[in-house]
């Protein structure tokens, strides 16, 4: 997680996998509200995906190829996770003097 300086780390990425970032006050603007529709998307496919993957996990005739589609689904779910996560908690108003590494 990189330290908050401002900046929205958005729930998408750009060219080669890299982060985007937005920079705006206004926290109930166009891009803002993409950015909160789809970290809300992210996390309701993430919490399908659990779903499926317990579904998957208990059958008994799982074959290898179904669960390797399954690990690299759950990768990219987690990896969306995170990065909401991570948004999130960048933007938490950190109580006044809470040191940095505490928060």
């Amino acid at each position: 997680m990189t330290p908050n300086n401002g900046l929205r780390l958005l729930p998408w990425t750009g060219p080669d996998d890299k982060p985007c970032y937005l920079s705006t006050d206004d926290t109930a603007g166009y891009l803002s509200r993409l950015a909160d529709h789809a970290e809300g998307v992210q996390l309701e496919l993430g919490a399908d995906l659990l779903d499926h993957a317990l579904e998957v996990l208990a059958a008994a005739d799982s074959d290898p190829e179904e669960l390797r589609l399954l690990a690299t689904d759950l990768t990219a779910a987690l990896r969306d996770t995170l990065r909401v996560a991570a948004s999130r908690g960048d933007r938490l108003v950190r109580p006044k003097g809470l040191p940095a590494h505490l928060s």
